[in-house]
């Protein structure tokens, strides 16, 4: 008994210190701990039990088994054992034993595993503490030993949650780890893909939970989102996977931290609801601007194609949405930016076009409306800016910057618009046409204050090819549907003719509706063919629907096509898309009816070419007779008239061997030889008339009407706009010779008075027979043109008539200003308001 030492009560209830085997024990333990090791609580002893004298032996399982079998059959220990277990780790954490830290954390992840009971909670609590505690450490083997034992973790399934508990620190913490600088490369790749693991765990754990969702809070996601983004951007030439995501084989995800990164966002955007989608969005864009990595785009692009493919299609329109709003919250940076974010905007609706996308059609194209609009101003600021030398070159990079904004504008436009269903599009289509400036008028919706001129023209060439893309493809049954009123009017609006690149979208625009068959691409070029039957051409019966929309927009359409071919600054491929709006309209329009009135359009382009009252180039004049001679070759052998292509085809041919400037395989081709006038030319080389009436009158065609000559129908806005108007008036010219000019240069311009000019002013006969000939061909218009012209013409006159008189009568009619002032009647009372003497206008007569 000599080795008994009695100790105090007081010296019992102190903590008792203790040591791990091998370690050399105070003086005290030496003593007593043959007779005091029964006195330590027993969960104590068994975890003392588990840790070996030698850490390389490792954990003892022998004594971790006891160990699993006491935590299981007494839940209530649980706390104390991670507790204690706890207080070892922490104590070798600091003295740098990382032989036990490993055994410890065995320990803790088996009976983790193995417990799951109510009692668990406290010992997670412990167990969060002593992760945290490897995290905080700076040794790289702690921290992905304390990653590994937390992901474990996280793939426990828990009965019920613990609302108390918060990750924060973990997220912090991993979040760091993914942004790790270590020297080596191996030991850096190992903490980043420890970090970004951690992450996946986090997420895991609480997204799972609808009650907490502390994760989604944006101080979380501010960290996440770009931890992530960091490192799938770090990795250079990864054979990144867009589109739905596949499943990688496990080492591939352990040896490449941007591969597993991508699938951790990817697991995040799946799990994202309706009201935290936004969050785990805005901080991709604030990544994307920190990095400067909207020009290049790339990135950016397979990082929205992996958010677009990753989230439940019905929230789609949200990531359009931010995209909108950030494209807004950007419009004053670099061209090359703003593209880059309308490139990501494409790529996402090319995803989201193929599912629901809700509410956004219309905001998507009002936003990028406003955007082309404003590279457009901004455009024509560099132009006016640029005057000399530096300045110079940088407004025309940056001319050259804007185009492609503008351009990846009108990509996506073009390509929304062509997934959208019928009815969407064709509500586009008046939308986009909404917006196009029409001179003369403030119908449109689009603020054009500042472009000018030059601004103006090309924001409708813009706008234009906008529609153009919207219309591609696009199948409507009826014309009706496809050209409405309300859309044709501004379309074919005169001011948009002033350009012949104007008039060529216009009249591709047109095509793209009236092409119900897929005929375009058989009649693409003018040229004469030698059997349309080769073509193939597609053709239905024409329906009630489409017969009354000729009577009712026919001759507005004829007047386009009139007015195009006379342009002075038409080139080749203008008379092409008038051929194949001839060509186009017989193929889906025409009945014999305006198959009268096609043939009348061709003849009259044809005089008008030959008596040439506009003053055309020759070029012009014979492309115009290029684009008769094809019109009435295709067309007569599509209504198979044999008198009639017989006609065709003799006039065609006689053209090729005498006059083959009038075909469009002459004329159109370089170096051709122009006559110098088409006067002398013998009548053989033109189509006639009567040829034609007797032609189609053998065949039962009503031809009365081919006798009429084709006028073009006068509109409102031949006198409100600045091209030139149609209308026949009176012009009155002065000759002014001021005292100034000196009389040499003074150029006589009166006639030469002669006997035979007498001769002629006497003669009345003559002026009784044209007075005679005018009334007969007024009657005959009258009795066999079409209501619709003869009505257009009436009204022209009659509105003419009512403007002229209209401004005699505000002329004559009001009252000259009175000093004493004028009655006016404000309320039931009457007032006087004086004029002041120094704002009067006196007449000239009145003023000495």
């Amino acid at each position: 008994m000599k080795d008994y030492v009695q100790v105090p009560a007081a010296e019992l209830e102190k903590p008792y210190e203790f040591t791990s085997p091998g370690e050399s024990a105070p003086f005290l333990y030496l003593r007593v701990c043959c007779c005091c090791s029964a006195l330590r609580p027993r969960y104590k002893r068994l975890v003392d039990n588990i840790f070996p004298e030698d850490p390389k032996d490792g954990l003892v399982k022998a004594d971790m088994e006891k160990l699993t079998f006491y935590a299981v059959s007494a839940p209530e220990k649980l706390d104390r054992i991670g507790s204690y277990l706890a207080e070892r780790l922490s104590r070798d954490v600091v003295r740098h034993r990382s032989g036990y830290v490993l055994i410890a954390m065995e320990a803790l992840d088996q009976l983790l595993m193995a417990c799951h009971s109510q009692s668990i909670k406290p010992f997670v609590e412990s167990f969060l503490h002593m992760v945290a505690k490897l995290l905080e450490s700076g040794e790289p083997k702690l921290q992905v030993l304390g990653t590994n034992s937390f992901v474990k973790f996280a793939n426990i399934e828990e009965d019920t949650p613990s609302y108390h508990r918060r990750y924060d620190f973990f997220v912090s913490r991993f979040s760091a780890m993914c942004h790790s600088c270590h020297s080596d490369p191996e030991i850096r790749t190992e903490i980043r893909i420890a970090g970004i693991r951690g992450i996946q765990g986090v997420v895991r754990k609480t997204v799972n939970d609808e009650l907490r969702a502390t994760i989604w809070e944006p101080q979380h996601m501010d960290k996440i989102v770009p931890s992530l983004l960091f490192n799938m951007q770090k990795i250079e030439e990864v054979d990144s996977r867009i589109g739905p995501p596949s499943s990688p084989s496990a080492t591939d995800k352990e040896e490449n931290p941007a591969m597993l990164a991508e699938n951790c966002f990817r697991e995040l955007l799946g799990r994202a609801t309706f009201g935290n989608m936004n969050n785990a969005v805005r901080p991709v864009f604030a990544h994307l601007d920190h990095h400067k990595l909207w020009d290049p785009n790339e990135f950016a692009v397979h990082c929205f194609k992996i958010i677009m493919y990753s989230i439940q299609a019905q929230y789609s329109h949200h990531v359009i949405q931010e995209i909108l709003g950030h494209l807004d919250a950007c419009k004053k940076d670099s061209p090359r930016v703003r593209a880059g974010i309308i490139q990501v905007l494409l790529e996402a609706v090319a995803i989201a076009a193929k599912g629901s996308i809700g509410p956004t059609v219309l905001e998507v194209f009002n936003t990028l409306l406003k955007h082309l609009r404003l590279s457009v101003e901004f455009e024509a600021n560099d132009l006016q800016g640029g005057s000399v030398g530096s300045v110079t070159l940088n407004a025309s990079s940056k001319d050259n910057d804007e185009k492609i904004v503008q351009n990846a504008i009108i990509q996506t436009i073009g390509f929304f618009g062509s997934n959208l269903p019928d009815y969407q599009r064709s509500e586009i289509m008046m939308f986009i046409m909404g917006k196009v400036p029409v001179f003369g008028t403030s119908t449109h919706t689009l603020d054009i204050s500042q472009l000018g001129d030059l601004g103006t023209r090309r924001i409708q060439i813009m706008l234009l090819r906008s529609l153009l893309m919207v219309t591609s493809g696009y199948k409507a049954k009826t014309i009706v549907t496809a050209l409405p009123g309300s859309f044709l009017d501004p379309l074919l609006s005169p001011s948009l003719m002033e350009d012949y690149e104007l008039r060529q979208l216009v009249l591709e625009v047109m095509h793209n509706l009236m092409d119900r068959h897929d005929n375009r691409a058989k009649l693409r070029g003018i040229r004469i063919i030698p059997d349309v039957a080769d073509l193939k051409i597609k053709r239905e019966k024409i329906c009630r629907q489409d017969t009354s929309f000729m009577k009712k927009n026919g001759q507005q359409l004829y007047r386009h096509i009139y007015l195009g071919c006379k342009e002075e600054d038409n080139v080749q491929k203008n008379y092409e898309l008038l051929y194949t709006s001839l060509a186009l309209i017989t193929i889906e329009l025409a009945n014999e009816e305006v198959v009268i009135d096609l043939i009348r359009l061709a003849i009259a382009l044809q005089d008008s070419a030959i008596i040439n009252e506009d003053n055309l180039p020759m070029f012009h004049r014979c492309g115009i007779m290029a684009l008769v001679a094809a019109y009435l070759n295709f067309v007569s052998q599509m209504i198979a008239v044999p008198a009639f292509c017989q006609h065709v085809s003799k006039v065609i041919e006689i053209q090729t061997m005498e006059a083959p400037y009038f075909l469009p395989e002459h004329i159109f081709r370089d170096k051709c030889l122009l006559p110098k006038s088409l006067e002398k030319h013998d009548k053989n080389l033109y189509f006639l008339t009567n040829k034609i009436a007797e032609s189609l009158g053998g065949s039962g065609y009503s031809v009365e009407r081919l006798s009429v000559p084709y006028v073009p129908q006068v509109t409102d806005e031949d006198r409100l706009s600045r091209r030139k108007s149609i209308v026949d008036t009176v012009s009155i010219q002065v000759d002014i010779l001021p005292n100034t000019i000196p009389s040499d240069d003074v150029v006589s311009n009166t006639e030469e008075i002669t006997f035979e000019t007498l001769k002629k002013a006497i003669d009345t006969n003559g002026m009784e027979e044209q007075e005679k000939e005018k009334r007969r061909l007024v009657i005959e218009k009258f009795q066999k043109a079409p209501f619709e012209e003869i009505a257009a013409q009436c009204e022209s006159k009659a509105n003419l008539l009512h403007d002229r008189l209209a401004q005699i009568l505000e002329l004559t009619i009001r009252p000259p200003p009175s000093p004493s002032g004028t009655l006016t009647i404000t309320s039931g009372h009457a007032q006087y308001q004086s004029v002041p003497v120094y704002e009067m206008k006196f007449p000239d007569l009145c003023v000495y």
